[in-house]
Parts: structure tokens; C-alpha cells; sequence
């Protein structure tokens, strides 16, 4: 990857570039190019390529050179001010570029607004630099499809291995950030469900800090979510950079192993790398505690009423329910494989779509039951029983986050999840991470000991930690991507 302006780019820090701008060594123009050059040259010379960005910002330029004026004029917004961004393709920015979640059926439509996320970021100086791609419709239309696809985007892949599942549903975001093409990213944890009690933003970034910058401006109520509200009185004064700490905050801490819950999933060559970190994190002074269990192991009703209200806001589109993108699929098969068997990406069609529509909305006593049933066996008696140890409060649950019920687990109670890259798989190239799970209103607690261990992983000289890509695959076309 090229210098920009003579500052090394790749894996550059927030604050480096902050400090570089600062200085006037570089302003945002400059890094703008430099990050477009570098998606340029990627695309060039890998093919296929990795179809992280489904579109650039037009107006990037415009609002680089304003963001330039400000900084001349010592008006400077913060850690983030002409910091280039992405955002998932299912998060509304009212401008010229398209917000389809991938779909060509939502094409040409336009949103009334930003989303309130991205009129944080706006506010906060950041410059957005266009739309991620993610698997269409956020992994909500199909059950058995290529991860990463879109008919609009195309298929995303992993600049560690170009073959392989990305993950997903914010799989551009994820590659994007991975492979050096912005600073940060938003993305959406939906597990598969576009549901309005499990849909949480996020953020990419390639350290702690970078992601609480972009955390510290996305936080917040915003009036038209009512669910938003629960946070009133939940989130610190001054936000969440403040809690980043040094390896030393690990003296004392106590770390859950659910064994039997989630590690027992992971491969051999996963547990022994991730326990290898753990020793480290040991010797640094916490204390390991296993068997921290839970004990006990909705969403298409949501996703029908959830995507009508989306709908109906929408101008200079016929698109305002489930049934019209439906038959929008239908219709187009040939992109949007409406029909099971007819797009490799999709194989089983739009079933899920079919399964929400089979619903009609109707939030009955039986979803109602279910609803209350999810929640209270990963709430209550799931993650806060594992958190709360016999008489101890654990500072946080240790898990190997690409065993999918970690996350999965963590959306559907709806509490804060981070990830810290540790290794590469041996058989595949693709990274994994340990992850650190906790309970509601905990993401304090959550960066405090992430950005401990990162700083642990910094200081001890360790091999387990983010690893630059590989490019593995990098001639091959495969759709679907391989799921290894």
C-alpha cells in the first residue's frame, strides 16, 4: 500500500492521521485520494475483486474541501473530523447516493433523511465516503445463500482468502476496514432478522480506540426510535474513550470460560490459539474462571411490519411492502433470484421472505410468547447467570466469537459484544478473534478490558493478533462462496 503523502497509511491509527492533519502534513483532500487510490488499486489488480463499496460518495470531494476549511479556521469537530467512513448499503444517507440493502428493487428510491447514526457522524466532522456492500436485504431473504452477495453489489469477499464465506450480513464493512480501504465502518447486527428488538448498529475499526472515536459519535436517543430511549441515564457523561486503558487494568479482573456453551464448538487449532492469549491475559494478572455456563440454550413477524414502516417514507419508488419486493424478486429472477435454483448466490430463493410474508404481521399471543421466551433465556437466565458466577461478578465472558452462537446469543438479548483479532486459520487464511461478552448497558466495562488485552497484545511482542491479508484465492470466481 502506498504512503500517503508521506505517512504510512496501511494500519494507521485515527489518531496518527489526526496528528498528521494537525500538523498540516495532510489534510482531508489528500487522505481521501489516498483511500480512493487504494480502492482503486485494489480493484485493479485483483480479479474478482472484493466488492466491499457498492458505491462512492459523489460528493466526497466537495465535503473534504469543506471539512479543509474548517481545520484552516481551528474549527476541528473532534477525533474524527475528515476521517473517511463507509456505511452499510441498509443505512439511510439523504443524498446522491442509493439506499437498496442491496436490492435492485429499492433503486432510484429516496430516503427522507439520514439515519440518525450518520447524522452523528456528519455532526461530528467524519467523511463519508460511500455505501458498504452486505448480503441483500441483511441476511433476511434467504436461507441457504452466498454470504456477502447482493444482486446490487455483487459479491463481497475477504481479502484473506477471496474463496471463503466473508461473513456477513455487513460483509463489505468488514472488508473495507480489513483491507486498509477507510478507517472505520457502521454495520448492523441483525442475526439475520431485521427486527427491530435485535437490530443494533455497530462499528469496524482496526483498534479499540478507532472504534470508540466512532462509537462516542453514534451513541444516543433518537427520537424517532422509542427503543432508543432505554439508554436514558444508562451511558457515561463524556462518553466511552474515556474507559480505554492500558494492559494493567487486567490486574484484578475476573474472566468467564463458558466451556460447554460455546468453546466446545470451536476447532482444535481455535481453543489453542485463543487459550494461548488467555495465558497471556492470566499473566497479566486476571483471574480465569471455567464453567461460567448459561444455562440455557421472533424475528419474521418484526421484519413484515418493520419493512412496510421503512417503506412508506420512501419517495419515487412503487416498493411499499414485503408483497412488492416479493414479486419484485419474482419478476427479476434472473438478478434477484426470486426463485429457488435459478442464482447461485441464492439457492433456496427468497424462502425467508416467504416465511415472513406467510405471517402477515400478526404479533399474536404465540409471538408474543416466543418474544418473552428469547429474551428471558438469554437475559436473565442465560448471560447474566454466566456473568454472575456463583457470589462473583465476572468483568466479563471470554468466547470464541466465530462460533455463531456468541453472537447470536448476544443480539437476541440484546446486549454489547467486541471482538479482538487473535490469529489465522491455518486451512483457510480467514481471521479469528476472542470476543468479550457482557450485560446490558456494559460497554464501558466491555472497552476498558478490550483495549487492555489489545494493549497486552501490543506490548508483549505476542503472534496472536491482527494480521495484515493474505489475498489468498485472489484469481478465483466462485459463487457461492465456500463455507469452510
Amino acid at each position: 500500500m502506498q504512503s500517503c503523502q508521506g505517512l504510512t497509511l496501511e494500519e494507521a491509527t485515527i489518531d496518527q492521521l489526526q496528528e498528521a492533519m494537525g500538523s498540516g502534513t495532510l489534510n482531508a483532500r489528500e487522505l481521501l485520494q489516498c483511500y480512493l487510490q487504494r480502492i482503486y488499486q485494489t480493484d485493479s489488480y485483483l480479479e474478482p475483486t472484493l466488492r466491499a463499496i457498492i458505491e462512492i460518495n459523489p460528493d466526497a470531494v466537495a465535503i473534504a474541501t469543506s471539512l479543509d476549511e474548517e481545520r484552516s479556521k481551528s474549527r476541528v469537530w473532534g477525533p474524527l473530523h475528515g476521517i473517511p467512513f463507509l456505511i452499510k448499503d441498509n443505512i439511510a444517507s439523504k443524498d446522491k447516493m442509493e439506499t437498496t440493502a442491496g436490492s435492485f428493487a429499492l433503486l432510484g428510491s429516496i430516503v427522507p433523511r439520514d439515519a440518525y447514526v450518520l447524522a452523528q457522524l456528519r455532526n461530528a466532522g467524519a467523511l463519508l465516503l460511500g455505501h458498504a456492500t452486505l448480503s441483500e436485504w441483511a441476511d433476511m431473504r434467504s436461507n441457504d445463500y452466498s454470504e456477502g452477495y447482493s444482486a446490487r453489489g455483487g459479491q463481497a469477499r475477504s481479502p484473506y482468502n477471496l474463496t471463503v464465506n466473508p461473513g456477513g450480513s455487513s460483509s463489505g464493512s468488514a472488508v473495507a476496514v480489513a483491507a486498509n480501504l477507510c478507517m472505520f465502518a457502521l454495520g448492523t447486527e441483525t442475526d439475520g432478522s431485521e427486527s427491530e428488538h435485535q437490530d443494533t448498529v455497530g462499528t469496524f475499526a482496526r483498534t479499540v480506540r478507532d472504534a470508540a472515536y466512532a462509537l462516542d459519535a453514534i451513541y444516543g436517543i433518537d427520537p424517532r426510535d422509542n427503543y432508543t430511549t432505554a439508554q436514558e441515564g444508562k451511558t457515561p457523561a463524556g462518553g466511552y474513550a474515556q474507559f480505554l486503558m492500558g494492559y494493567q487494568a487486567l490486574e484484578g479482573a475476573k474472566f468467564g470460560l463458558p466451556w460447554d456453551s460455546f468453546w466446545v464448538h470451536a476447532d482444535k487449532e481455535m481453543q489453542a490459539a485463543l487459550l494461548e492469549l488467555i495465558d497471556l491475559i492470566k499473566g497479566a494478572g486476571a483471574t480465569i474462571v471455567n464453567g461460567t455456563e448459561l444455562p440455557s440454550y421472533q424475528t419474521i413477524v418484526d421484519f413484515y411490519n418493520n419493512i412496510r414502516t421503512y417503506l412508506a417514507e420512501l419517495e419515487n419508488t412503487n416498493i411499499r411492502s414485503l408483497e412488492d419486493i416479493v414479486q419484485y424478486n419474482e419478476d427479476n429472477s434472473g438478478t434477484e433470484g426470486g426463485h429457488p435454483g435459478v442464482s447461485p448466490a441464492f439457492a433456496s430463493g427468497q424462502d425467508g421472505f416467504l416465511a415472513s410474508l406467510a405471517t402477515r404481521g400478526n404479533k399474536n399471543a404465540t409471538y408474543y410468547q416466543a418474544l418473552a421466551f428469547i429474551q428471558r433465556s438469554t437475559r436473565e437466565n442465560g448471560l447474566d447467570v454466566a456473568l454472575n458466577h456463583g457470589k462473583e461478578r465476572l468483568s466479563a465472558l471470554l468466547v470464541p466469537s466465530d462460533v455463531g452462537q456468541t453472537y447470536q446469543i448476544a443480539a437476541q438479548a440484546g446486549y454489547p459484544m467486541i471482538t479482538l483479532p487473535a490469529s489465522l486459520s491455518l486451512k483457510t487464511s480467514m481471521p479469528f478473534g476472542l470476543g468479550l461478552m457482557n450485560t446490558a448497558w456494559s460497554e464501558s466495562e466491555l472497552i476498558k478490558y478490550a483495549s487492555a488485552i489489545e494493549d497486552l497484545q501490543f506490548k508483549s511482542g505476542t503472534k496472536l493478533g491482527r494480521t495484515l491479508p493474505t489475498w489468498a484465492g485472489y484469481t478465483k470466481k466462485n459463487i457461492p462462496v465456500f463455507n469452510l
